[in-house]
């Protein structure tokens, strides 16, 4: 055997080995399934608004490191969705009216902007697109799934801000939706979304037709019937059964 036929049964046979995990299971995949499965937890509101989440409770129940838990955790709290304090650990986080408010406000004034622009560069894919994404969240919120429909709706909008060709901005829209989908979660009323069910067809209508200007108009009125469906009550904090929660 010469050392080309070496070298290239050596590279075949790393080529077969699987890709090893570190310690009980961790690798990107399963920390991204995991993110996925606690972040739903919060907009599903199985777990609530100042929920203790604790690193060893949470590594037992998806058999997973602590190290790891630890990076899903520090991720989860860049979104705001957990509120990471010294020598206390992982909470979720707990808007309040301020805060509210300001996601609210950065909504208005990020989203309005884009409008402009998704209208000119809107096409007809895009149309189809976004009418399938409206029909789909009218049906969840027609059958009861409220928390499936805010996350319809959110993915609604961040679709929308990337039709802008703007990546930064329209990543930033994906963050503010994300919080916007917890305070909807907690203080928002069953039912609805704040808004009336064809609103988003409407605002399709206004991008289709190139109307940047009545399309901006229009998220402006439909961002603020929104806010004002809140119903922000404070809650007292408390410590979840992740078992029940999480387990098997």
């Amino acid at each position: 055997m010469n050392q080309r036929q070496s070298l290239a049964e050596a590279g075949d046979s790393s080529k077969a080995k699987p890709r090893r995990l570190g310690k009980n299971g961790d690798g990107a995949e399963r920390h991204e399934a995991i993110y996925r499965t606690i972040s739903d937890a919060i907009i599903e509101h199985r777990l609530r608004p100042g929920a203790r989440l604790r690193e060893d409770a949470l590594a037992e129940v998806f058999g997973i490191s602590r190290t790891g838990i630890r990076k899903i955790l520090q991720r989860l709290a860049l979104e705001q969705l957990v509120t990471l304090t010294p020598r206390r650990g992982a909470s979720v986080t707990r808007p309040t009216a301020d805060e509210a408010k300001d996601v609210f406000d950065a909504r208005q004034m990020v989203e309005c902007g884009l409008m402009p622009e998704v209208a000119r560069r809107i096409t007809a894919e895009n149309v189809r697109e976004l009418r399938d994404m409206a029909r789909r969240e009218r049906e969840a919120l027609k059958s009861g799934e409220q928390s499936r429909a805010i996350k319809l709706s959110a993915a609604f909008h961040e679709r929308i801000a990337q039709l802008s060709g703007n990546a930064t901005l329209a990543s930033f829209v994906g963050q503010l939706c994300s919080r916007s989908s917890l305070i909807l979660a907690v203080y928002g009323s069953s039912g609805h979304l704040g808004c009336e069910s064809h609103d988003h067809d409407d605002l399709i209508g206004y991008l289709d037709a190139g109307n940047g200007e009545r399309a901006a108009a229009f998220m402006s009125r439909h961002l603020k019937a929104i806010e004002a469906s809140l119903s922000i009550v404070e809650e007292e904090e408390d410590t979840p059964d992740l078992q029940r929660i999480f387990g098997a």
